[in-house]
């Protein structure tokens, strides 16, 4: 997907760059549209799984046939990964609806949904991965259920493996259902549990789809959306399995942009944060949707407080960047006109790359200083070069890349580097000849 800014030169689009998102960190992804925000938090790392509308999507109608995944251990900074899984196995190529992952036992399983919520399996969180019930079997089959009459009421999972060890998911359009997963993740015990969604102490006066169940303390918290354009709600409860009470409101669907809103809240490293989605992109509308991040604090009585829409996203990293280890091209915090590619054995990199685009990292550390850049790139066009910068696309050049490549395998550059120490905000800005295009693919990086 592209999503280029058109410029006359590169200091128009520095000028512009400096003028309107300097201080954007949202949405979380500039290069691909990213509904149904999903994060899991495993080790030091949080993963956020996303629905992927496809760029072009006409405004009608939504074309969805895959799902993404993004890597932080900052907050800030964003490694894409190649599209993780589509529903074609299921005879469902274009309806790859709201998903979520569970990890457990060195497993990861995730639920995705299409009139109907499949179970897959890897050992890896961005796979490849199988189906363990076979075939085109389902965990939970439109049959299964029939609360609200109507065929796509099987979607939007949701998981929560409590602190007894005990998993449960939860799911439903125009219906709210639960089951208690066993132990192996991709069966349940009992009967299907149906709560009632008209019960306005529960839920007040609607509730429409997207659950989110996320457990503080002793309590669960249950997010979920209702009306069109989708405000999100919340309840809460002393059990999984309720009953709920009904908390409130928790964010309007308009007040930033988006017709509807899928959320998800989790903790990492001592801070909750909570993802949302909106129109964040200037080619976005209701079936291009985007992926925002805000920290948040509980209030005083352990209830969720109203969450605002945020450009500006999260203001600070939970741990500098560590620039002297191998990084990936594709970590980006924010960017301008650059794309992400994927060859087919899982290689994701930074393509379509023209004069005046640039990626930012933010809150990198040197240290003492460093001495050497050293850039993995491939296809790099001749007089095409990375300018590195510190806290600006125009602010100080401390080294130059010549990015200009020999065929197409990959190939180490490197420039030394004009020593700076402390934390720095990162910048990479992309150059060549006038007129020039798809100057070069660039996989990684490192400082020395």
């Amino acid at each position: 997907m592209r999503l280029k800014t058109i410029i006359c030169s590169i200091g128009a689009n520095l000028a512009l760059s400096i003028s309107g998102t300097m201080m954007a960190q949202n949405p979380i992804s500039q290069t691909e549209f990213t509904p149904d925000p999903a994060p899991v938090v495993v080790g030091d790392t949080l993963y956020l799984y996303t629905g992927h509308d496809e760029n072009i999507a006409p405004e009608n109608d939504f074309v969805m046939w895959d799902y993404l995944c993004f890597t932080t251990t900052d907050m800030v900074n964003w490694t894409h990964h190649a599209p993780i899984f589509n529903n074609e196995g299921f005879g469902a190529k274009n309806s790859a609806y709201a998903a979520q992952m569970a990890y457990r036992n060195g497993k990861w399983y995730y639920y995705t949904s299409t009139f109907g919520i499949p179970v897959l399996v890897s050992d890896s969180p961005y796979g490849p991965f199988t189906n363990p019930l076979g075939g085109k079997n389902f965990l939970i089959k439109s049959e299964d259920t029939n609360y609200s009459g109507h065929g796509w009421e099987d979607i939007d999972p949701t998981v929560l493996i409590d602190d007894d060890g005990q998993a449960y998911m939860y799911w439903g359009n125009n219906a709210l259902y639960a089951v208690k997963l066993n132990e192996d993740m991709i069966s349940y015990d009992g009967d299907i549990i149906v709560f009632e969604i008209k019960d306005k102490e529960a839920f007040g006066d609607d509730y429409e789809e997207a659950p989110w169940i996320a457990k503080r303390g002793d309590k669960y918290y249950l997010a979920y959306a209702a009306h069109v354009p989708e405000d999100t709600y919340w309840a809460w409860s002393d059990s999984p399995l309720g009953p709920w009470k009904y908390g409130g409101e928790l964010m309007k669907a308009y007040e930033h942009g988006g017709m509807g809103n899928h959320t998800g809240m989790c903790e990492f490293k001592g801070q909750w944060y909570f993802f949302y989605m909106d129109e964040g992109l200037p080619t976005s509308h209701s079936k291009r949707r985007t992926t925002s991040v805000i920290p948040f604090e509980f209030n005083a009585d352990g209830s969720l407080p109203y969450m605002h829409h945020d450009k500006r996203g999260v203001l600070k990293s939970v741990n500098p960047l560590n620039p002297y280890v191998r990084q990936q091209g594709e970590t980006i915090a924010w960017e301008e006109g650059i794309g992400i590619g994927y060859d087919n054995i899982y290689c994701v990199y930074v393509q379509d790359v023209d004069p005046g685009d640039w990626i930012k990292l933010r809150e990198v550390n040197f240290g003492d200083g460093a001495k050497e850049f050293t850039a993995r790139l491939r296809n790099g066009k001749p007089g095409s070069k990375i300018e590195v910068r510190l806290d600006a696309p125009n602010g100080e050049l401390i080294a130059t890349i010549d990015a200009a490549t020999t065929g197409t395998d990959w190939a180490e550059k490197s420039a030394q580097v004009k020593p700076r120490d402390g934390i720095h905000d990162l910048y990479f800005v992309f150059d060549g000849p006038d007129g020039s295009s798809d100057l070069l693919q660039f996989d990684s990086w490192e400082f020395k």
